[in-house]
């Protein structure tokens, strides 16, 4: 590994988030380390793509930062988490709200739990079920393509709080990639699909795009 990576890393995160403040920016280094370390255990993310774990990973959960800052008390599910993503980099980046994170098996909600503890977040919990299966409502809910998006929206329509409190309505913000056209086709009245390179410059995000689905 370049020795060079982590600070360039860090740099790519401080260039699109400038004030972080230095427990962020320490929870956000400590990340590396953590996911390194779990993924010689687990396959969380794929060997050539751990490399990229900054651009491919945190700075993409990090694009719903762009799109909304969440308020303090905002409730947020991340259904499908796997080993944290979007919901641990936007936990950080949002410690005044609070986050559940979602996933059915149950050795990913392990690496959840134990990075959410190394870094000492105290905004997180998490729930190894079925998302159908959670009851708990929320202002939104987060995700980033675990199915189709149709699939996904029968998971978690009844899971949405009905008053607002953020600059954005209640809803869905659903991480997606390539021509949506065909899967969104009965949703284009509803959804506002956002383009992520609009936020980040890298070539990594030239067809990453956030689905955004208010409920009321």
């Amino acid at each position: 590994m370049d020795p060079n990576y982590l600070r360039l890393s860090m740099d790519l995160i401080g260039k699109y988030f400038p004030d972080l403040s230095p427990q962020q920016i320490q929870q956000f280094t400590m990340l590396d380390g953590l996911y390194r370390d779990w993924n010689e255990k687990i396959n969380l993310i794929s060997r050539k793509d751990i490399e990229g774990l900054y651009e491919r990973h945190i700075l993409h959960s990090l694009a719903i930062a762009k799109l909304i800052a969440f308020k303090p008390g905002t409730k947020i599910l991340d259904v499908g988490t796997g080993g944290g993503f979007p919901g641990i980099p936007l936990a950080i980046m949002f410690p005044g709200s609070h986050f559940v994170l979602n996933d059915s098996i149950a050795k990913k909600i392990k690496v959840v739990d134990d990075i959410a503890k190394a870094i000492s977040l105290q905004n997180v919990t998490t729930s190894n079920s079925r998302a159908e299966e959670i009851d708990e409502k929320f202002d939104f809910v987060v995700s980033r393509a675990v199915t189709a998006f149709p699939q996904f929206y029968g998971w978690v329509k009844g899971k949405i709080l009905r008053k607002d409190m953020n600059s954005l309505s209640n809803g869905i913000l659903y991480l997606k990639g390539g021509d949506l056209g065909k899967e969104l086709e009965d949703f284009e009245k509803r959804v506002k699909i956002v383009e992520i390179s609009s936020f980040f410059e890298e070539a990594f995000f030239e067809t990453k795009k956030i689905i955004y689905c208010p409920f009321y």
